[in-house]
């Protein structure tokens, strides 16, 4: 009786270390990230050709649009950091963000729509 006992909090042990959101709560975030639209046209436009594709799909690595947990440690470098990490490409993000006629102007905007929790949105 010891030893499975023993077993069962190995395994209860175990189970609580592992990392990562839950398969639902990703779908949950992604949902959520889809909903999430910039009010100004021109933004919208370029989000839906550029940046969606990528940051409303926890499977890319890229963080959701909305989940400022996970926006949060990467705005705390910086704006400009974050607009050259776009403009050169960063992790599997391609040069530009897809979008090659994109000012830093509207750079910053995409990230700040992004980055704004969705709570806040």
């Amino acid at each position: 009786m010891k030893r499975t006992t023993i077993l069962l909090l190995i395994l209860a042990f175990g189970l609580s270390a592992c990392d990562g959101p839950s398969p639902s709560k990703s779908r949950e975030a992604e949902a959520a990230s889809r909903q999430l639209v910039p009010k100004d046209p021109d933004i919208a436009a370029i989000y839906g050709r550029s940046c969606s594709s990528c940051h409303t799909v926890a499977a890319t690595g890229a963080p959701l649009t909305g989940d400022g947990a996970a926006w949060t440690p990467r705005m705390d470098k910086g704006m400009d950091v974050m607009v050259d990490s776009v403009i050169n490409g960063f992790g599997g993000m391609p040069p530009f963000g897809l979008c090659m006629d994109c000012s830093a102007e509207q750079f910053e905007a995409l990230i700040q729509f992004m980055a704004t929790p969705v709570s806040s949105q």
